[in-house]
């Protein structure tokens, strides 16, 4: 039985500082694409039978500096719609709505473009990918490249738990791996947050 390989994408503008970038397709920056390159030798060893990606352009880009070009485009590997929050850093959106906190609280609704979703939303999508993934890990790793806040929710679901608890896990940062998988058939969470070897 393979293992479930959650791959974020390298840094963009917004990651590196601090706002909240769900539908913006932002590319990575110069040092994203150093850290994604770094990733690659690790993701080779292993034995991915299939692959899949966030349709945004840093996830794509992240899909083909680790070696996996041709992985199919899963729009449910979206990360969250942030709605009104959109752009905004924690301290930003906490100025305007004190004490805020996204897994109690959600998003505001934003423009057309940024409607926003709710937790059970992302859920509903991420047991969706669940769902889809499951049967190819008879066959080896499945590799899915995607968004931090996303894969909290998936690796919540994976364990069988509320999508809120999704809240204890540690955002990944941009350019890291996280492995999901079995022990004594229940399903752990077998490495998270991982980031490449430092260069020597």
């Amino acid at each position: 039985m393979g293992e479930l390989i959650l791959i974020r994408h390298g840094e963009t503008a917004w990651s590196r500082t601090g706002q909240l970038g769900g539908r913006t397709d932002l590319p990575m920056t110069g040092a994203g694409e150093t850290a994604a390159r770094a990733l690659a030798p690790g993701v080779a060893r292993r034995p991915v039978a299939a692959a899949f990606s966030s349709p945004l352009s840093r996830a794509m880009r992240m899909a083909e500096l680790i070696g996996l070009a041709s992985a199919g485009l899963d729009a449910d590997l979206l990360e969250w719609d942030y709605g009104g929050c959109e752009g905004l850093t924690e301290e930003q959106i906490r100025a305007n709505r004190t004490g805020w906190d996204l897994w109690r609280d959600g998003v505001p609704p934003g423009d057309d473009g940024h409607p926003g979703e709710t937790l059970g939303q992302v859920a509903a999508r991420t047991d969706a990918v669940l769902d889809r993934v499951r049967p190819l890990l008879a066959g080896g790793d499945v590799a899915l490249i995607g968004h931090g806040h996303l894969q909290r929710v998936l690796a919540a679901r994976w364990l069988g738990l509320d999508p809120s608890a999704a809240r204890l896990l540690r955002h990944p940062h941009p350019a890291t791996v996280s492995v999901l998988g079995y022990e004594h058939a229940q399903p752990v969470i077998s490495a998270w947050n991982v980031a490449p070897p430092a260069a020597a």
